[in-house]
C-alpha cells in the first residue's frame, strides 16, 4: 500500500527521529536518551507517494520487517516498543540500569 511522504516523515518524527535536510530527506534515529543511532532511513524531495518497493527498503533501513514498519507508521508500535526490538537485535545499547 502505497503512503504519502509527509504522512510517513510525521510519524517518524514522533517516534524519535530527527530531520535532517540534504539531497533527500533524511531522518536519524536518536534513543530516549537522546544518543543517536546508526539507524536512519531517507524521502526523496518532491516524490509524491513511496511505493511499496520504497517503503521495504526503509523498513530494512529501520531494522524492522515491513509488517512492523507499517506498525510503526501506524502508530500501534510506539517508541518504546521500537526501541526495545533495536536493542533486541543489537543496534541500540539499552540503558544503563539505575
Amino acid at each position: 500500500m502505497a503512503r504519502k511522504p509527509n504522512d510517513v516523515e510525521r510519524s517518524l518524527e514522533k517516534k524519535g527521529f530527527q530531520r535532517k535536510e540534504g539531497d533527500h530527506h533524511y531522518f536519524n534515529y536518536y534513543t530516549k536518551a537522546g544518543k543517536k543511532t546508526q539507524v536512519f532511513t531517507k524521502t526523496s524531495h518532491g516524490v509524491k507517494e513511496l511505493d511499496d518497493s520504497l517503503l521495504g527498503m526503509m523498513s530494512r533501513q529501520c531494522k524492522l520487517s515491513r509488517q512492523d514498519f507499517d506498525r510503526l507508521i501506524d502508530c500501534p508500535l510506539d517508541r518504546d516498543s521500537y526501541e526495545r526490538k533495536l536493542i533486541e537485535v543489537g543496534v541500540v545499547e539499552a540503558p544503563p540500569v539505575a
